[in-house]
């Protein structure tokens, strides 16, 4: 099955592939939350997000409508090229001042690019939209992607990160989608 991959702003049509070993929960987490501040939002408690993985009662998830999809696409293209021109205040305008997954705070993911830009002179980033489900008001994105950069002091490419249909939740501020987190 085909999906569509955000590169360079523009949408693709790609096969999935292998990624290779998943990061830990933490180097995912910064490097998902620096990379696409995917305008996505989520104020769900991590227990209702099991419930709702699980089919749990009480919280329903339904396909999100295409519209909702497409401005999804649209927010993660332009965090992209935010990401990739390393402006940091440009990415972290997509996400909440009320984000927090774990111990990421909006602070901390400031502090995460700007280390990141530190250590690479150029970063690509790669990234596809899996599937949206819609819990309430709350979107909840499953994407694939990696990341690279060219070291700065050796100009060698390395992918720093890489994952497979892995969730980020999301909610609608005022300007759009933006990343939220777990809240937990």
């Amino acid at each position: 099955m085909a999906h569509d991959r955000i590169r360079d702003g523009a949408a693709e049509d790609v096969a999935p592939s292998v990624n290779g070993p998943r990061p830990s929960l933490a180097v995912w987490r910064a490097g998902l939350v620096l990379m696409t501040a995917l305008a996505v939002a989520s104020g769900a408690p991590a227990s209702a997000v099991l419930a709702a993985e699980r089919g749990g009662a009480g919280v329903p998830a339904a396909a999100a409508p295409a519209e909702v999809v497409r401005e999804l696409r649209v927010r993660l293209a332009r965090s992209l090229e935010r990401f990739e021109a390393q402006d940091v205040p440009g990415v972290l305008a997509y996400v909440s001042d009320q984000y927090r997954t774990g111990p990421f705070t909006k602070a901390g993911i400031q502090e995460q690019l700007v280390g990141i830009y530190t250590v690479y002179d150029v970063v690509k980033a790669s990234i596809r939209i899996d599937e949206v489900r819609m819990v309430g008001e709350h979107a909840w994105v499953y994407s694939t992607g990696e990341v690279s950069g060219r070291l700065r002091l050796l100009g060698t490419w390395v992918v720093f990160l890489s994952w497979q249909r892995e969730l980020e939740v999301a909610r609608r501020e005022a300007g759009g989608w933006r990343l939220f987190g777990y809240q937990q």
